[in-house]
């Protein structure tokens, strides 16, 4: 039984967003466009974010004067909806090192650095493996890496296949592991129990029985990180190259009703 929550907004559909490459440019502040775009969105439609990063990177992206961002979502889903609020209140959260364990998190991790350290890149800059509450974030190049640094990984990526190989070779060491892996971004993939990926954020919205569910995402190839909720049968797909694209979608689907 829907709640009374959303009784104020004309549709009775959820329109959920990728960050990176939806809103904003991977790791880039979004657009004043984008901001009134979606506050202009949410007094008609429930609207919430779905993002594979941990709150506070999403929160950089997203944040706009003293506005707080859980205020500006009626959703708002970090590290895949692991980490979620609805309407200002934190949601029950789940841990990957409690369902992973310590005993078989640390050889993975060891594994990964190894299979990094041995990696001939051009460059390597810090933080090569990003421990977050609800997955890890593995970077052959590093977190650290400027915005040009990591564009110039994303070509020497497209060539070469670092990332695609290196969850291959992760996915062979640790084949009993029940993981998924998820490329996202510019320089990293995701590894995240089984299910854990944004359609984990769907379970979290099913009792509000919306009419739709819209998701907007760019990384919607197999393997990518918006894949999984682009195909899932309980949503309505929109697929965007850039955040120029998802703004004249909303102004030509969503915003002229």
């Amino acid at each position: 039984m829907p709640s009374k929550d959303f009784a104020d907004r004309p549709h009775h559909k959820l329109v959920l967003f990728d960050v990176d490459g939806t809103l904003s440019l991977a790791r880039q502040a979004a657009k004043s466009e984008m901001i009134e775009a979606l506050r202009a969105l949410r007094k008609k439609y429930v609207v919430g974010f779905v993002g594979g990063s941990d709150f506070v990177k999403i929160e950089e992206q997203l944040k706009t004067g003293d506005a707080d961002v859980i205020d500006e979502f009626d959703y708002a889903f970090a590290e895949n909806g692991l980490t979620a609020w609805k309407l200002g209140k934190p949601l029950p959260s789940a841990s990957f090192i409690d369902f992973l364990g310590e005993e078989r998190y640390k050889p993975f991790v060891n594994f990964c650095l190894h299979y990094i350290a041995d990696l001939d890149l051009p460059i390597k800059r810090g933080t090569f493996v990003e421990f977050r509450k609800g997955m890890v974030n593995v970077s052959p190049l590093g977190r650290n890496a400027t915005i040009a640094e990591r564009g110039e990984f994303e070509l020497l990526d497209q060539k070469n296949g670092y990332r695609k190989t290196m969850v291959e070779a992760l996915k062979k060491q640790f084949p009993d592991y029940p993981l998924t892996y998820s490329i996202g971004g510019k320089i990293s993939f995701d590894v995240f129990p089984h299910g854990w990926d944004k359609t984990y954020a769907l379970g979290r919205v099913a009792d509000e029985e919306f009419e739709e569910i819209h998701f907007f995402g760019d990384k919607i190839y197999k393997g990518g990180n918006d894949y999984e909720i682009y195909a899932d049968p309980r949503t309505i797909g929109h697929s965007v190259k850039n955040p120029e694209e998802t703004l004249r979608i909303l102004q030509e689907s969503f915003l002229q009703d």
